[in-house]
């Protein structure tokens, strides 16, 4: 079997001199690409790593943030339950009261136009 390039023609001995340092150079180059793009995966993966400790962080501060408003949210329904059992007639005519008032200031708006 001959290859294209090796010294067709010649001595069986001459393929190493015509055709072995081409391929060794290719093989050089193509070694130093595949270095480079592993050094590149290498800083890649790093900074991938770097972002992902960071956003952990955020999302452990977001966690604690969540739940102290949960616990807010939480005491400020019970407030409003307590609220609600109440009288209603009072929780009734304040809404009155405030709607009125809206109403007023609302007329007055208008009519200084």
């Amino acid at each position: 079997m001959r290859r294209a390039g090796l010294g067709e023609g010649g001595p069986q001995g001459n393929y190493v001199a015509s055709g072995y340092s081409v391929y060794e150079e290719e093989n050089e180059h193509l070694q130093e690409g595949l270095r480079d793009k592993v050094h590149a995966l290498k800083h890649l993966s790093i900074d991938i790593g770097n972002e992902v400790k960071i956003h952990n962080k955020m999302l452990g501060e977001m966690d604690s943030d969540f739940d102290s408003t949960g616990g807010l949210l939480g005491a400020t329904m019970g407030r409003l339950k307590l609220l609600s059992r109440g009288s209603q007639t009072k929780v009734y005519c304040y809404m009155l009261l405030f709607a009125l008032f809206v109403f007023l200031v609302l007329y007055w708006v208008i009519k200084l136009r």
